[in-house]
């Protein structure tokens, strides 16, 4: 049996991963950690990883980019390996995510779907073949009117498949209403939609001279996510310290 901690227990996605760990006959929950707000839970929930008082195989963390630090410090501190689903961190927070990966194990991706990832592997593919051939790529993510982070993690995790299939020096563009000027061949367009209860769409789309090629994910639910962290902690709990990703989980599975 896999022991689990809820880093962010008391959000939406805390909420999910819940109760998927609940039916989960590998796992389960031995305490959540959550600084905000009182629900109850069928185990102890505490303010800070630092208080803490339970042994642990992981940690999933879906929370916000404020307290990846705090939380960071805590497992190394308890030797506990972090599964880390937040997006937008800094680019100091990046480091201290590096950092803490040279002393246990850390998981991080800008999307947990195992869709999502196994599409960015499918776009880096794509890229060798449409971006030498003159393809512009633009990529277009839809969320719902609550997340506060935009463009989202998995719009740079896809947009990076890119960039790393096409061997190519993007830049990228997050709106062009300041700009009149022809778009460059260089440029990979990154644009954010936010309203209503959407969970995710995502667009990549190649546009050439006579065709046009979409690749859409759509999440119909946050089960997707809540689904691919649990498959994550599941892998990360057998492993050594360093740093690794979604790719990792889906290769382990070959």
């Amino acid at each position: 049996m896999i022991r689990l901690i809820i880093n962010g227990v008391n959000g939406h996605m805390g909420a999910v991963l819940e109760e998927m760990i609940k039916n989960d006959p590998d796992c389960e929950t031995v305490c959540g950690i959550d600084p905000f707000g009182e629900k109850p839970h069928d185990f102890p929930v505490f303010r800070s990883i630092d208080e803490c008082s339970e042994e642990a195989d992981c940690v999933i963390d879906f929370s916000t980019a404020a307290g990846v630090p705090a939380l960071l410090s805590g497992c190394v501190a308890k030797g506990f390996p972090v599964v880390l689903c937040t997006t937008g961190l800094s680019d100091e927070a990046l480091e201290g995510v590096k950092k803490a990966a040279e002393s246990i194990p850390i998981l991080r991706s800008g999307n947990m779907s195992l869709g999502i990832n196994t599409i960015a592997d499918l776009l880096k593919k794509a890229a060798k073949v449409f971006c030498p051939a003159g393809f512009d790529v633009e990529i277009v993510e839809t969320h719902h009117d609550r997340k506060l982070d935009a463009p989202s993690g998995t719009a740079y995790l896809l947009a990076d498949a890119v960039k790393e299939g096409s061997n190519e020096d993007y830049e990228y563009i997050y709106g062009r209403s300041e700009r009149r000027e022809k778009r460059g061949k260089k440029e990979l367009g990154i644009s954010s939609v936010r309203g209503g209860n959407v969970v995710g769409i995502h667009d990549v789309m190649f546009l050439g001279e006579d065709e046009i090629i979409t690749i859409r994910h759509q999440a119909t639910s946050r089960n997707v996510f809540a689904h691919g962290a649990v498959e994550a902690a599941k892998f990360l709990s057998r492993q050594k310290s360093g740093l690794y990703d979604m790719a990792d989980v889906i290769a382990s599975k070959d």
